[in-house]
């Protein structure tokens, strides 16, 4: 008889380890139990089979008792471990946003785990700037001290655009890999990482860059790079950046922290910075949340739990001048004598810069040529079949497309229902703007920036372009409103400051007034005169008021009191519910059958709807929707039970209700 006194010496012995699959199984389960003739970490990664499938999986503990039921083996140890803390923090998003573990996990981990890959070229963007002037100010200093004294947890940084985030970002990323530990750096656009990489590597030798348009190969040596480094490191990249596998981290930074971007549209639907927090708890390290605009429940929130909030409200440069804005009201024809959307002080304005050699960026937050194409004479609309939305003309493209489904069909020359060849293109989109302005200055270099930019026209690969002052009039949606440090930048147009108004959602107003403090701070870093030109169909909305003013102060008092007036958050917390049917009927019927079994069934929540969802009509299905308000978290969560397995879709804390 063989007698085991140390079972983990023999290879005969067996061991059994729950593990998370990256596959979903089934409802409800989020690990299945193997075995294995090895010793294995919690965290490992291994590759099992389900059914007659090959899956990645995580393992999460050891079981210490056999199963009383038949298990299958592990069939492949990968040699990776994932870091304890982020292996708990996976664990705690899984939970936190009710969603399975296998979904985080395809979230988390590179795809091509498994591949042999041949070595490539590091991703490393290759952008200069003039970093000459290093010295922190006043008000730089006395930020780091702050931070510094804060041994963990989360910091609100809020400072005015061109206060100089960055160098105290870089300051403290410092601190942390000299004590031995790592920084993670978000920023919320891939379009941003060239500007910060460029300034980040003067200081740091050997920054790992993530993002997603990297290819699988890159993406799998940036996460390998990173779990096999003995030294601390630097990451930036978008919110994905925050699943790198960093043993020790000392700092995470997210730059830009309102933006929408920062809260993932796909399941998991989890917003990086309540990740961030979580995992900067786990590492007991230092979170950053940097922004001129910060949203309006994280600013109460951090004041309600006492949260160090760092100001930084003086401009970086004490020779900086502000810029001479000017407000034009868009309703007075008398102020676009020359152009129907642009107005002459804006024309005026562009002119001068382009003939002093300077640059312009010219802003709307709306893409394509015109959203409206329909027939002067029998007032027929062009719109999707399969949505119930108009399509966008792409003039460059010569076609109309659906902005939901991707749908396109050709520019009709004559109306299908009358024949009338009077058909009207109307509405502004930024390639409108970009052709009218080759058309208005035929002889500057016009580069727009936008959802339909190509890849490799994109703003991350032509950056030092715009940093070189080499394009003479940037055109763009909001893409080019965030954290672009730009000196040859001296002149900036808001084609339509209020077009997010009309928007039926109650960050509406909040978003307008962040986009356009946001646009504005492009200029007036420098000791040179700036031009800011903002046009308003609503010019005393109190939004593009506070917006154009940047007055933070008055615009956070203001939405407070609308919050708490109307039960939104920071004062409840929501729930969004959408149902996904072939027809409206059935839409409607199970909508309003699953809000009578809630109102009757969940206590403590308000229940609005059931209404049909802003976009009712997506790819030949309807969309109802139902709306959850209650002050406890948990209620919610218990919500969420009663909700059927199929033809729902759920959103935990969305930014957005639309």
């Amino acid at each position: 008889m063989l007698i085991v006194t140390d079972p983990e010496q023999y290879n005969s012995y067996m061991y059994y380890y729950e593990i998370a699959p990256s596959l979903i199984v089934r409802a409800g389960q989020n690990t299945l139990t193997y075995s294995s003739d090895s010793v294995l970490d919690t965290g490992a990664i291994v590759e099992v089979e389900i059914g007659s499938r090959l899956t990645i999986g995580v393992v999460t503990e050891r079981v210490k008792a056999k199963p009383a039921y038949e298990v299958k083996p592990i069939k492949n140890n990968l040699a990776l471990t994932l870091p304890a803390q982020l292996l708990r923090t996976l664990a705690w998003t899984a939970e936190y946003y009710h969603t399975p573990l296998a979904s985080v996990l395809q979230t988390a981990l590179p795809r091509g785990l498994t591949k042999q890959r041949r070595a490539t070229k590091k991703s490393v963007l290759q952008a200069t700037r003039n970093r000459t002037k290093n010295v922190l100010n006043t008000d730089q200093t006395a930020a780091l001290e702050k931070i510094r004294a804060t041994p963990s947890g989360t910091i609100l940084l809020h400072g005015i655009t061109g206060s100089g985030k960055t160098e105290v970002y870089i300051r403290a990323a410092q601190d942390a890999l000299a004590a031995g530990q790592s920084a993670i750096i978000l920023v919320p656009e891939i379009a941003l990482t060239s500007q910060l990489v460029a300034d980040f590597q003067h200081h740091f030798a050997d920054i790992i860059l993530t993002h997603s348009k990297q290819t699988e190969a890159q993406r799998h040596h940036a996460w390998l790079d990173v779990l096999q480094s003995d030294n601390p490191r630097v990451v930036i990249g978008p919110r994905s950046a925050l699943f790198s596998p960093l043993s020790s981290i000392g700092l995470i930074v997210i730059d830009e922290c309102h933006e929408p971007s920062f809260k993932q549209e796909q399941a998991p639907r989890y917003s990086a910075l309540r990740l961030a927090s979580t995992l900067s708890h786990e590492h007991r390290a230092k979170l950053i949340l940097g922004s001129a605009t910060p949203n309006a429940s994280d600013y109460y929130l951090a004041k309600h739990a006492n949260r160090p909030i760092v100001e930084m409200f003086n401009l970086a440069r004490t020779d900086a001048v502000k810029p001479t804005i000017q407000l034009i009201d868009m309703t007075k024809r008398t102020n676009f004598t020359k152009h129907r959307f642009f107005s002459d002080a804006l024309i005026a304005r562009i002119t001068s810069t382009l003939a002093a050699g300077d640059q312009s960026l010219v802003f709307h937050n709306r893409r394509g040529s015109a959203p409206i194409t329909l027939c002067e004479e029998c007032g027929w609309q062009a719109g999707c079949g399969r949505c119930f939305v108009p399509l966008t003309l792409h003039a460059d493209q010569h076609k109309l497309v659906c902005h939901i489904c991707g749908m396109s069909s050709p520019v009709p020359t004559s109306c299908p229902e009358c024949g009338s060849v009077d058909i009207l293109h109307k509405g502004i989109g930024t390639k409108l703007i970009e052709s009218e302005l080759m058309r208005l200055f035929p002889k500057a270099r016009i580069a727009r920036f936008d959802g339909d930019t190509d890849t490799a026209d994109a703003l991350d690969q032509r950056y030092q372009e715009l940093y070189d002052g080499e394009i003479d009039i940037i055109v763009g949606t909001q893409v080019i409103a965030k954290g672009l440090d730009l000196p040859h930048l001296r002149t900036v147009g808001v084609v339509q400051a209020d077009a997010g108004l009309s928007l039926p959602d109650y960050t509406s107003s909040e978003r307008t007034f962040q986009l356009l403090s946001q646009v504005i701070g492009r200029v007036g870093r420098s000791s040179h005169e700036t031009h800011v030109i903002v046009q308003s169909y609503q010019p005393t909305h109190p939004a593009v008021h506070d917006g154009i003013a940047q007055d933070y102060a008055t615009f956070y008092e203001r939405t407070l009191k609308l919050r708490k007036a109307s039960n939104f958050p920071p004062f409840t917390h929501l729930l969004k519910l959408v149902c996904i049917y072939k027809t409206e009927a059935a839409a409607v019927r199970n909508a309003q059958k699953l809000a009578a079994q809630l109102r009757s069934s969940v206590p403590d929540i308000e229940l609005l709807g059931p209404t049909p969802a802003f976009y009712e009509r997506v790819r030949d299905t309807y969309r109802w929707q139902l709306v959850l308000k209650s002050p406890h978290r948990q209620a919610l969560l218990d919500a969420l039970e009663y909700l059927p397995l199929s033809h729902w879709q759920y959103e935990l804390d969305p930014l957005s209700l639309l």
